[in-house]
């Protein structure tokens, strides 16, 4: 299954937030979208890093309440993986286990066209797998 498939079933839209936005800016943003991620970027296009709950639950144990005050940039991660629609679903899920990473942007000739969770990649997965053991029990009946 490619990226495409995935990007077609739950749509392209991105959360994104400019980079001066601040981590309450970020957190209000998380909770009232009910995402796990927030692509930072000026234009809605070009990627200039993500921040996710990770990020803030890690920096707020360094920085505890000053932190809603931090802007995005303090605690975003810059080093973005991003995946293109026709990569397939498996080489996503060795770059999610091998970076530890739950989102992953999707860019259509470099602009950022979607997002992709593992949460997407799972269910999927499990749809795919669905499929396989519908069909096997649809041929064994069939016999």
């Amino acid at each position: 299954m490619r990226i495409s498939t995935l990007i077609e079933a739950k749509g392209k839209s991105v959360f994104t937030i400019r980079r001066d936005a601040t981590v309450a800016d970020a957190v209000a943003m998380l909770c009232e979208q009910r995402v796990g991620a927030l692509v930072v970027s000026e234009d809605g296009e070009h990627i200039e890093g993500i921040v996710s709950e990770r990020d803030v639950i890690r920096r707020l144990n360094d920085l505890h309440g000053a932190l809603v005050n931090e802007a995005v940039t303090a605690i975003m991660s810059t080093e973005v993986h991003t995946c293109v629609p026709e990569d397939d679903i498996e080489s996503l899920m060795v770059t999610m286990t091998e970076h530890r990473i739950r989102h992953v942007p999707v860019l259509c000739d470099g602009v950022l066209c979607g997002i992709v969770s593992i949460g997407d990649v799972v269910k999927a997965r499990m749809d795919e797998l669905q499929k396989d053991r519908d069909e096997l029990v649809d041929y064994i009946h069939a016999r």
